[in-house]
């Protein structure tokens, strides 16, 4: 029929299939578990020769580039980039037009990502030093991060008929957990910086965020000005990825030229299947393979008080940041929570947000390398992510259950949003 709308290809329902974020989630938690089933089981050293296969150059012509990487660093410096590139655009859009513009609506679950980041590393610390193991006292940052995506996926699943402001608030959280985790990995996770590759990145950065912002930037310019800042910032000593976090930063956020939505929307809505789909799956599949069945045993990785110490700081220590942090904010200061949500909704928030997962992972690996503590630190990570997700999954239906009122945070106004999740289009 004459201007009827074309059926999508296969090509275009799969990137839309791959682009939800229950889809994002299921994909990590799958890619996580195929990796500790073959690392457990009889082929586990094909699984081990896999991880540690060596790709790529040592040099180039007479050139050190120091490129010759296992396949398991591959995923964690290379295709990980990918995925902090998409946190850098979807940090710039809610800076410039999102969630983050306006700090009256976003103070609250910032300040309460700050302390969802400040608790749980106490409680870890504490938890080490209880136990007598200060040798891991590194992996402090472990338990701080919040992944956005197994997060807002279980939220998807489990929060129909909750209203979206609780999303929109527990995006902001995430966003600025990122963030601020982001910082740490570069301040706190980086031994030694070599100067003139970091102002090497630096130029290519400038360069990348010149062009994008032409009429018509050229993918075939841009690329090539990625992967050059990427291998200038991996040779810098600062961990690669912060080269994705920094090139997403360089993208406008800023509708030009006519065009009707902003590069940074453009941009993400590209590179999320390539995140979701690929990269986050891969980099779970490589990070997750935690062999059990060799040494001591499980109960020798799991008895480790790091295994503890992680775990406590992911299921109670981000709960007692957030919903502690954002009580003493709604108490002593201005600020209150956005429309439609209630104290109560914080409980399900507080425990998604203990899904440290992808970030966890790789924070793990800076802090211990192949240390006595990078099993347990790893099993810990799965095993407090997956106990968060349910915790959280079963507060969500308990919440929905619960009758609302007209003004659920108490400001003295009726609520004007009235979404639900799972209404949306």
């Amino acid at each position: 029929m004459t201007g009827s709308t074309p059926a999508p290809t296969t090509v275009q329902r799969l990137t839309a299939w791959v682009s939800r974020e229950t889809t994002g989630g299921a994909l990590l938690i799958g890619a996580a578990f195929l990796a500790l089933i073959w690392a457990n089981s009889p082929w586990r050293e094909a699984y081990q020769t896999l991880s540690a296969t060596t790709v790529g150059p040592a040099e180039i012509g007479t050139l050190p580039v120091h490129l010759d990487l296992s396949l398991a660093t591959w995923a964690a410096d290379g295709l990980l980039a990918i995925f902090f590139f998409v946190v850098g655009v979807e940090l710039k859009q809610e800076f410039v037009a999102g969630s983050l513009r306006n700090p009256r609506e976003a103070g609250v679950p910032m300040i309460a990502a700050v302390g969802g980041m400040a608790v749980p590393a106490i409680v870890y610390v504490g938890a080490l030093f209880l136990l007598g193991d200060t040798g891991a006292l590194h992996g402090w940052a472990i338990p701080t991060a919040t992944d956005i995506a197994f997060a807002v996926g279980v939220l998807a699943i489990f929060g129909r008929g909750l209203p979206v402001a609780i999303r929109t608030f527990l995006l902001t959280l995430a966003v600025v957990d990122d963030l601020l985790a982001i910082v740490v990995i570069a301040v706190f996770y980086t031994s030694a910086i070599h100067w003139w590759s970091l102002l090497g990145t630096l130029v290519c950065v400038g360069l990348f965020a010149w062009h994008v912002r032409s009429r018509r930037p050229r993918w075939f310019v841009l690329l090539p000005l990625a992967v050059v800042a990427w291998a200038l910032m991996h040779a810098s000593g600062i961990h690669a990825t912060i080269a994705g976090v920094l090139l997403g930063f360089a993208v406008p956020a800023v509708a030009r030229h006519g065009e009707a939505t902003s590069r940074t929307t453009q941009y993400e809505h590209r590179l999320r299947p390539l995140s979701s789909g690929v990269a986050l799956p891969v980099f779970a599949f490589f990070a997750a393979g935690v062999t059990l069945v060799e040494g001591d045993g499980p109960l020798a990785v799991i008895g480790q008080p790091v295994v503890a110490a992680i775990t406590g700081g992911l299921v109670l220590g981000k709960l007692v940041g957030v919903l502690g942090t954002t009580a003493l904010v709604t108490r002593l200061t201005p600020l209150r929570l956005p429309d439609a949500i209630g104290v109560r909704d914080l409980l399900p928030v507080g425990l998604l947000a203990g899904i440290g997962f992808t970030v966890s992972l790789l924070i793990s690996e800076l802090s211990f390398g192949d240390s006595e503590h990078t099993d347990g630190a790893k099993i810990a990570i799965l095993g407090g992510s997956v106990l968060a997700a349910i915790l959280g999954a079963v507060s969500l239906r308990w919440d929905a259950r619960k009758a609302r009122t007209a003004d659920m945070n108490l400001d003295g106004r009726e609520d004007e949003s009235r979404d639900l999740i799972g209404d949306e289009r």
